[in-house]
């Protein structure tokens, strides 16, 4: 087995699927770094509250051979974040300064995380759906709207007619239009909405395919899509609560198969 490139932290944000147990463990690992990186696999069981078997099965998830490798990443994750707040406080930042370059690294690490996830054979697939099909219809949750209306005009730009609405009565009655010649792209964090599930399902009764861009791969809404691309959730997991989701990584997505499209069409 190769040993992983790359950090952990990286890995763990990148949109990995990973059962419940690992998913609890990662959350540990990210929540102090440093703290994690000084565990060893007995310790990091204790404090997870889960198995070192499960701990092992998560390192050679994320491509290392053993603890001891994935221990090592780790550590040069917590001296990187050290060395970080080190520069900061030799070169004497206020507050604010201190917050901009939070979020400097924070989005830095959210789109690193959100290219390294993608799957560049499913990438081709989604790509040539988007060339074939004949209408886009573009759904979302509420906090996605922005994401899934720039979707909209983007791929309008590129000679693609697309379908968007604000109201769930609208995008429910034309998924119900939809061919198997057709496309739903559908946009949620979370993976999980009642109105979407009923939107999606409409559409695979018509026969047509369901791109989903979502932070949950292993979501309900990814479970019933035909197609799944993953943002980064690193927001999610560094800011307790759903509402702190960054939209940076879903329209990332979007940039990516617009530009790619275009450059087919140059």
């Amino acid at each position: 087995m190769c040993e992983a490139p790359g950090s952990v932290v990286t890995l763990l944000c990148s949109g990995i699927q990973l059962y419940s147990a690992e998913r609890r463990i990662a959350d540990c690992i990210l929540a102090d770094v440093k703290r994690a990186s000084m565990c060893t696999s007995a310790e990091l069981a204790r404090l997870s509250s889960w198995s070192e078997a499960t701990i092992t099965r998560l390192c050679h998830k994320l491509g290392f051979e053993n603890y001891r490798k994935f221990q090592l990443a780790l550590a040069r994750d917590a001296m990187e974040q050290q060395e970080t707040a080190r520069r900061t406080r030799e070169e004497g930042q206020d507050e604010l300064r201190q917050a901009l370059l939070d979020i400097q690294a924070n989005r830095e690490e959210e789109l690193r995380a959100t290219i390294q996830a993608i799957d560049t054979r499913q990438l081709r697939r989604v790509l040539s759906l988007l060339r074939s099909c004949e209408v886009i219809e573009v759904v979302s949750e509420g906090r996605s709207l922005p994401v899934a209306l720039d979707a909209s005009i983007r791929f309008s730009h590129l000679g693609k007619r697309c379908v968007a609405s604000a109201l769930h009565e609208k995008t429910l009655a034309f998924a119900q239009t939809l061919t198997p010649k057709d496309l739903l792209m559908a946009f949620s964090t979370s993976g999980r909405d009642a109105g979407l599930e009923e939107v999606i399902s409409a559409a695979k009764v018509r026969g047509a395919p369901v791109l989903l861009i979502t932070c949950d791969s292993h979501s309900p809404l990814a479970h019933l899509s035909d197609y799944v691309m993953t943002a980064s959730n690193r927001e999610q997991r560094l800011i307790e609560g759903s509402h702190a989701a960054s939209l940076l990584s879903p329209n990332i997505l979007v940039e990516v198969l617009y530009y790619l499209l275009r450059m087919e069409n140059l």
